[in-house]
């Protein structure tokens, strides 16, 4: 099982990638009334509405962050609770199963987002791409504050 082991990697980053880019999606129909719109309405939602425009701008910056892997966990969190709270503030209330109460996508985007919680970015996002250049940059030298005293010691030293 060797070549499995070694597709991990790549799988989960396109895993990453198409849940985010899903998600954001929605928010890109919502917010601008494009791909059907709002919940299939052809429009978009109204700016700033309380819950239905946040949540759009939620799926659109969020999605956007966790495709390109830029802050992926904490828009992870934030998408996961976000669809944990439609799911049980609009789809639960009217059935007690996801597929009676049409909230199948809320449950799915909310687990998979947790997932990439606990995971992480992996190697395909932007987050591992920076913390790399961060960890081969020369290192500074830091010496320890010195105070007035150490600044004298210092400038006696130089003359």
């Amino acid at each position: 099982m060797p070549k499995l082991d070694r597709l991990g990697e790549p799988i989960y980053a396109l895993f990453r990638i198409v849940i985010g880019f899903l998600f954001m999606l929605h928010g890109v129909a919502s917010l601008f009334g494009v791909l059907g719109g709002h919940r299939g309405s052809g429009h978009a939602v109204v700016f700033a509405a309380w819950p239905n425009w946040w949540a759009a701008l939620i799926q659109f910056a969020c999605g956007a962050l966790v495709m390109t892997g830029l802050f992926t966990r904490v828009a992870a969190v934030l998408a996961s609770g976000s669809m944990a709270y439609a799911y049980f503030i609009v789809h639960q209330p009217r059935e007690l199963f996801p597929v009676q109460n049409g909230g199948e996508a809320a449950a799915m985007f909310a687990w998979a987002f947790l997932l990439i919680v606990a995971i992480g970015p992996g190697v395909w996002a932007l987050d591992t791409v920076l913390r790399r250049s961060e960890s081969r940059a020369p290192a500074r030298i830091s010496q320890p504050a010195a105070g007035l005293a150490g600044i004298a010691r210092t400038q006696s030293s130089e003359s």
